[in-house]
């Protein structure tokens, strides 16, 4: 069986899950330890970061890496087009999604975690040694809240007006290239998923979001597009809505 190698609320890791369920893959997940699990991963896969997924003796990291294997492998229902154009887009919107995307989302999360202690405890890996959880919840709010305002405005900016554009093109039930699901989809609904967080989170993070962002009227028809496209596989149940909850 495959093996993710993973930290639960990691976008990147999200973005991995979203393509097993996607191409209907079982699979077991290893939550890694932060430290101590990293060095074993290293061993494993020549690197600290997650993902990693293991097929038999194949080890794959990067999310990216682990798409196009995936893809080759497993290559119905197809996740990048055959078509060149149709191709492009989607890959150059998966790029996007990985790094200027997620880049606005990480930060625009470590500025609400710095003024919310429930969040800041939930985000940290599910392997996190009791001692740093607990030292991580008793850091000062205030003094964190006042660096997070001093930090990352001009990325917060061009965060909101990004969401503003893909608000514009997505509704539920569209895609981002062609009339089907794609890695695409995929790319951005996992970064998404750290500005307001799904059912699948789990407690105490589903519905919780980043202040400004989740509960935005404009992005409403956004989290809806991501919520769709969760429901369809099979990772958000229906008689389960969230709704966002801001600190």
């Amino acid at each position: 069986m495959l093996e993710l190698h993973q930290f639960r609320h990691s976008s990147f890791c999200e973005k991995v899950r979203l393509i097993l369920a996607a191409k209907g893959l079982e699979y077991r997940v290893i939550e890694v330890t932060p430290g101590l699990g990293q060095l074993e991963l290293f061993r494993l896969s020549g690197q600290r970061q997650v993902p990693v997924l293991v097929d038999g003796a194949e080890v794959i990291a990067d999310s990216s890496s682990i798409a196009q294997y995936l893809e080759r492998q497993v290559p119905t229902p197809p996740l990048i087009p055959e078509d060149p154009a149709e191709r492009a887009r989607v890959l150059l919107f998966e790029d996007w999604a990985d790094t200027a995307l997620a880049s606005g989302v990480r930060q625009a999360l470590l500025q609400a975690a710095s003024s919310d202690s429930v969040l800041r405890g939930a985000l940290l890996p599910e392997a996190t040694p009791a001692v740093l959880r607990s030292l991580v919840g008793a850091l000062p709010t205030d003094l964190l809240a006042s660096l997070g305002d001093t930090i990352g405005q001009t990325e917060r900016r061009q965060l909101q007006a990004n969401l503003e554009q893909l608000a514009v093109l997505l509704a539920p039930g569209r895609f981002l290239v062609g009339d089907r699901l794609s890695l695409a989809d995929l790319a951005v609904a996992a970064q998404l998923s750290l500005l307001l967080f799904p059912a699948s989170s789990g407690a105490p993070l589903a519905g919780r979001g980043v202040p400004g962002l989740a509960d935005h009227p404009l992005f409403t028809s956004l989290f809806a597009w991501r919520d769709g496209l969760y429901l369809s596989l099979g990772r958000i149940d229906i008689s389960e809505p969230v709704s966002p909850t801001t600190p």
